[in-house]
């Protein structure tokens, strides 16, 4: 699948995209961001407070419960505010 970063969960990475494939044992957002948190420091410091980041699947905002499964494209960004 493909996974896009938006904003400081980019620049935390250090790329905008990349395709992964996560082990069998992750089926939903926050068992995803919980294995790339094991990927290097870079992503352990993008993702230190789940709880700010928003997802979205296949450009549908979801919430961390959401399932994974025959996602084509995740998208992780922080809060957005409007003006």
């Amino acid at each position: 699948m493909k996974v896009l970063y938006f904003a400081w969960v980019r620049e935390r990475i250090g790329k905008a995209e990349e395709v992964i494939d996560p082990p069998s044992a992750v089926q939903t957002v926050g068992d995803l961001i919980g294995w790339l948190t094991t990927r290097g420091e870079e992503y352990a410091h993008a993702f230190e407070t789940p709880k700010v980041i928003r997802t979205a699947i296949d450009q549908m905002h979801v919430r961390p419960d959401a399932a994974i499964a025959g996602a084509r494209e995740i998208a992780f960004f922080p809060p957005m505010t409007g003006g």
